[in-house]
C-alpha cells in the first residue's frame, strides 16, 4: 500500500481513563530452545493498547513480533518460555495461568486474526459451522442458536448473502472472504482485545483496504482494543493510533502514529521510512537497509541496530534505555543523549 506517510494526520483521542489498559505487556522476555542453543527472541519489550485503540506493532521479519503475540495468547511453541516480564489483561495478570484458564480466555476474551486465513480455517466444515464454533465452546449454545448467530456476524463484516455463504466451504471463498469470516469468529464473543497479525499480507490493495476499514468499523462501533502486527508502514499510517517498532526482539520506539511520522528518533525507524514508498517518494529512489537483523543467539552486546546504522559511534558498543523525547514519544538511542537525534 502506497501512503503519504507525513500526512499529519490528527491523534486521535485515545481512551486512556482511570481503567487499566487492555493490554499491558511489562518488560516480556521469551527465549527459544534449539540446535544451536538458547535464543532470545523477545528481550525486555513493553507496551500497552487502551480500550478503543489501534496499536501497530511494526517491524521486520525475525524481530519477534509474533512470538510477543502468541505469548499474550498462551500460544508459544514447546521450545518457547517466557524467561521475564509480565502480560496483563485489563489489569489481570496472564503471566503464569493454566493452560485451563488460558482456554477461558482465547476467544472469549483475546482472539486471533491469523495472517493466513485459509490455513487457519478447516477445509472440511462449513464456515458458518467454525464461526460459531465459540458460542457452543464459550456459551453452551445449541447448534441452531450458534448457525443463526453465525449469519448475523458473517453479515456483520459484511459479506454478502451471509445466509447461502454460511452454509459453503472455505476453498469457495476468495481471500478476502476468508479473512472477513476470521474476523467475524474472532467477534463472535465481543473479546475485549483482537490481535491481528499481518492479517492484509495476502490481499491486493482494494481488498486490504476494506478490511483495515472494517477494522476501524469495529473499533469504532465496540470499542475494542486491537493489536495489529504487520511489516507494512502504509498500513501503520492507515489504521493506527500509536505504534511500536520492533528490531531484534526489542523496542527500539514507541509514539502515536503521525508523531512518529513527522518526527522519527531512531535510525531505524527513519531508515524503515526512507525505504518505504509514499506518495512523495514515487519518482525518488528508495533506500534499502544494509546488512541483515542479527541472530537471535548472537545478539551484539551494545545497540543491536549498531551494525547497520550510518550514524553510529563509540557509544554504542553499550546498549540504550528508551529516552523520552516528548511526552509518549520515546526511542532507544544514545543520539537522543547526545541531543543529535
Amino acid at each position: 500500500m502506497n501512503a503519504d506517510l507525513g500526512n499529519g494526520r490528527d491523534i486521535r483521542p485515545h481512551a486512556r481513563d482511570d481503567r487499566p489498559a487492555t493490554l499491558r505487556v511489562d518488560d516480556l522476555s521469551i527465549e527459544f530452545s534449539g540446535a544451536r542453543g538458547t535464543a532470545r527472541v523477545v528481550d525486555g519489550a513493553s507496551l500497552e493498547v487502551w480500550p478503543g485503540e489501534i496499536v501497530g506493532l511494526i517491524g521486520e521479519s525475525g524481530s519477534g513480533k509474533t512470538m510477543t503475540a502468541l505469548s499474550v495468547l498462551g500460544l508459544l511453541p514447546k521450545r518457547a518460555r517466557i524467561a521475564s516480564g509480565t502480560i496483563s489483561l485489563a489489569g489481570e495478570t496472564l503471566t503464569g495461568k493454566s493452560e485451563r484458564e488460558m482456554r477461558g480466555i482465547r476467544g472469549n476474551r483475546v482472539a486471533l486474526i491469523p495472517q493466513d486465513a485459509l490455513r487457519a480455517l478447516n477445509p472440511v466444515l462449513r464456515v458458518g459451522r467454525q464461526v460459531g464454533e465459540p458460542y457452543e465452546l464459550h456459551r453452551r449454545l445449541g447448534r441452531t442458536q450458534s448457525h443463526e448467530r453465525a449469519v448475523d456476524l458473517l453479515d456483520s463484516v459484511h459479506l454478502p448473502d451471509a445466509g447461502v455463504r454460511a452454509r459453503e466451504y472455505p476453498h469457495q471463498y476468495s481471500g478476502g472472504m476468508q479473512q472477513r469470516a476470521m474476523i467475524a469468529m474472532g467477534l463472535a464473543l465481543e473479546p475485549e482485545l483482537l490481535i491481528a497479525d499481518e492479517p492484509t499480507t495476502a490481499l491486493d490493495v482494494t481488498v486490504q483496504a476494506q478490511v483495515l476499514r472494517l477494522l476501524r468499523e469495529i473499533r469504532d462501533t465496540h470499542g475494542t482494543a486491537i493489536l495489529f502486527i504487520t511489516h507494512d508502514l502504509g498500513v501503520i499510517v492507515e489504521l493506527c493510533d500509536w505504534v511500536y517498532v520492533m528490531y531484534a526482539g526489542a523496542i527500539l520506539e514507541r509514539a502515536p502514529v503521525a508523531r512518529l511520522f513527522e518526527r522519527p528518533s531512531h535510525p531505524y525507524t527513519r531508515a524503515l521510512l526512507r525505504s518505504t514508498p509514499t506518495v512523495r517518494t514515487v519518482q525518488e529512489e528508495l533506500l534499502s537497509i544494509p546488512g541483515q537483523i542479527p541472530s537471535p543467539y548472537e545478539l551484539p552486546e551494545g545497540c543491536r541496530f549498531a551494525d547497520r546504522c550510518e550514524r553510529r559511534f563509540e557509544r554504542c558498543t553499550r546498549e540504550p534505555e528508551i529516552m523520552e523525547v516528548e511526552a509518549g514519544h520515546g526511542a532507544r538511542c544514545w543520539l537522543l543523549d547526545e541531543g543529535g537525534a
